[in-house]
């Protein structure tokens, strides 16, 4: 049976008060059963969950059941829900791709890369603010979700101590800038999303001998958020071998110490293969000459003789490549496709926006050089895109729990 759309409790299903009891009498079909359904779903008794309706009902001049953005939510649907979002670092807008089809409204985007400006622009029709070091967080819209792929960099100290780094409520101490991590952090902190979703390569976690991770994830946790963290390799969605660390954090004023957030399972059924997304006729142009292709051999051979693996990849057509890197444009040598009778190819641009999870739809609109460095500096939609459901799946708890998202949250947020 379709459950209804979550809605303020009808008047038919009240009946008689007892003492400190609610004896009901009556009620629909539907709603038993809609109950029933939901009260499993969240690991809630049949008197919890009514009570948690009736606890709302009773204060909602100051809890709304619902805020202006999510006014009726239907959870008939497990993979969508409105929400807002903020994306940045945005690069080519892999976030955007995969949060807005599941619901989410762009409400705000920041890039400082000029032709991944000119890319998001012609994609989603509006240009990304530019340098985050140069953003008034007054000038950013509230919103449900920021997302961002924030860049990998060392700190300039061994270590940043949680007193020393978040110990004041106007921004960080000065051993902390430029890092652009922590540009990020201050938004975080004065703007209090709900939500922060987060990706950055693989090696974030042991990047100078995990100082790194550990400073990004105690300055999280001290702006009072709950961190989830797991690398997740994108070659369950995509032809392709890609390990990137996918973090996601909830407002403990919101979600409590404890929301029910898990990452997702790989897809089930066959694995993508890389003769899936290959063009049937490729320009001749992509065809290494023969000058490079002996080079590549050469320079793998020398390599091998000293017993190191560098090298160029030849790639299995019936399985996945290694990953696609910014500096793909170079010689494309990470990933060459094998042709009978010839020398080896490099993908097209088009092969690579496939082979990160972009629609055909998205026209390319730079240069074959500038679309291989975004291809290979972007997330990979269908990966965020299931991480996302589970995120979803969270907020919909919270309207179930406390019958609100945001705005309450947000006024007991800034009034702390």
């Amino acid at each position: 049976m379709q459950k209804p759309a979550i809605t303020f409790p009808q008047r038919e299903f009240f009946g008689e008060w007892m003492t400190d009891q609610l004896l009901i009498r009556k009620v629909p079909e539907r709603i038993r059963s809609w109950i029933e359904q939901e009260r499993r779903e969240h690991g809630m008794t049949q008197q919890e969950f009514v009570v948690s309706i009736l606890e709302h009902a009773f204060g909602r001049e100051e809890l709304p059941l619902f805020p202006a953005a999510v006014r009726r939510v239907d959870v008939s649907g497990p993979d969508t829900l409105p929400f807002t979002f903020a994306d940045f670092f945005a690069g080519i807008g892999g976030f955007r791709t995969a949060l807005q089809s599941l619901g989410g409204e762009c409400r705000y985007s920041c890039e400082w890369d000029k032709y991944s400006q000119k890319t998001y622009k012609t994609w989603y029709g509006d240009t990304p603010a530019g340098d985050i070091r140069k953003i008034k967080t007054k000038e950013i819209p509230d919103h449900d979700v920021l997302a961002g792929g924030f860049p990998c960099q060392p700190f300039s100290i061994a270590g940043v101590s949680k007193k020393r780094s978040l110990g004041h409520a106007h921004g960080f101490k000065c051993e902390t800038q430029g890092n652009l991590f922590f540009n990020l952090a201050t938004i975080i902190e004065q703007k209090r999303p709900p939500v922060a979703f987060l990706e950055n390569v693989k090696n974030l976690q042991s990047h100078d001998q995990g100082r790194t991770w550990g400073v990004i994830k105690d300055t999280l946790e001290q702006l009072g958020y709950c961190v989830f963290h797991k690398v997740i390799d994108a070659a369950a969605w995509v032809p392709q071998h890609r390990e990137r660390v996918y973090i996601v954090c909830f407002d403990k004023q919101r979600f409590g110490e404890k929301p029910p957030f898990r990452f997702p399972e790989a897809p089930a059924g066959p694995r993508p293969r890389l003769s899936d997304i290959l063009e049937p006729n490729p320009d001749p142009k992509y065809t290494l000459g023969d000058h490079l292709w002996q080079y590549l051999q050469d320079y793998a051979d020398r390599h091998k003789a000293k017993g190191n693996g560098f090298g160029y990849g030849l790639a299995n057509l019936s399985g996945v490549t290694r990953t696609l890197s910014a500096r793909y444009f170079k010689d494309g040598s990470e990933i060459l496709i094998p042709q009978k009778g010839n020398n080896p190819r490099r993908l097209t641009p088009r092969e690579c926006a496939r082979l990160m999870g972009f629609p055909d739809e998205y026209p390319i609109v730079v240069s074959d050089t500038q679309a291989y460095r975004q291809f290979g500096n972007a997330v990979v939609p269908p990966v965020v895109q299931a991480v996302a459901r589970e995120i979803i799946s969270v907020l919909t708890w919270q309207i179930m729990r406390s019958g609100s998202l945001f705005k309450a949250s947000r006024r007991r947020a800034k009034a702390s």
